[in-house]
């Protein structure tokens, strides 16, 4: 892993770029939408999305079933070998944005993430969530999800309000097959079908143009229905860390795996191969 990315280090405070109502709203429904706040970095990041189509990373998958139309890929981790992503960790607004949501002191870089829908594509991204994927827990974590074309609510991500805060993580399951990702089912919750059961779910869904974001904590539940429009749904996501998040091992080979991490229960997540974008950890 590359990890040149800069250490800002300790700043002097600056104004605080979000309302304090935004940050509350945060807390408690687990996802915001941020208008505008990325509006400079759209042509960069879709140099960054044809890069990655175009040499595809070690993660990436297609997750349209064999015989069914359209075409929805995604990958992850390429931060290191993308340039147009890495000077997006960098040099934008993302992490202060990251430590105003979080109410953190540090912003650690977890990873990046591509997904991209083409036109006629009906397959969905099923409803999960992040967190009991990933080998990092804490309270104090966040994801960016950043159209580069405009999004339609039939296109949008789809996020249930306050799932972060369930007892149990919704059980995670492979997208193209559909099977558990890990074998003790017990541990989460059955996936939820808000579509069945409207009045049991507060779901959160807006229409964005490109420069928009949402924001939304690594235990909220989301999805998003297929593409049946003739425009491309191109979306880039961040994923960063706060103070309080910790390595936490899993019952199988999480997604990211970070193979040879070295990492142990309770441990911070290295910064060599996680930089840190505010603040200084020890």
């Amino acid at each position: 892993m590359r990890a040149d990315l800069r250490q800002m280090g300790t700043v002097t405070p600056m104004l605080p770029l979000l309302s304090p109502d935004l940050v509350e709203s945060f807390g408690r429904d687990g996802a915001v939408v941020l208008r505008g706040v990325f509006s400079d970095w759209i042509e960069t990041l879709a140099v960054g999305v044809a890069k990655n189509e175009a040499a595809p990373g070690e993660y990436f998958a297609e997750n349209v079933p064999a015989g069914a139309p359209g075409r929805f890929w995604d990958d992850y981790v390429n931060w290191g070998r993308i340039p147009e992503f890495e000077r997006f960790a960098c040099e934008s607004d993302v992490a202060r944005l990251a430590a105003e949501l979080m109410a953190s002191d540090t912003v650690q870089l977890f990873h990046d993430h591509v997904l991209v829908k083409e036109p006629g594509t009906p397959t969905v991204t099923p409803w999960h969530s992040d967190r009991p994927y990933y080998f990092v827990d804490g309270a104090q974590t966040v994801s960016f999800w950043i159209p580069l074309d405009p999004v339609t609510t039939e296109t949008t991500l789809r996020l249930i309000a306050g799932s972060h805060l369930w007892e149990k993580d919704v059980l995670p399951v492979r997208w193209l097959k559909g099977d558990d990702f890990y074998p003790d089912t017990d541990d989460y919750l059955p996936v939820p079908d808000p579509d069945r059961d409207p009045d049991r779910y507060d779901v959160l869904e807006w229409a964005l143009e490109p420069g928009d974001a949402i924001a939304f904590h690594f235990g909220v539940v989301h999805g998003a229905r297929g593409n049946p429009g003739a425009g491309r749904r191109r979306a880039f996501s961040l994923r960063l860390v706060g103070d309080d998040a910790r390595y936490v091992s899993r019952p199988g080979r999480t997604s990211p795996p970070f193979p040879g991490h070295g990492m142990v229960d309770g441990d911070r997540l290295r910064s060599d191969w996680f930089p840190v974008l505010i603040g200084s950890i020890s």
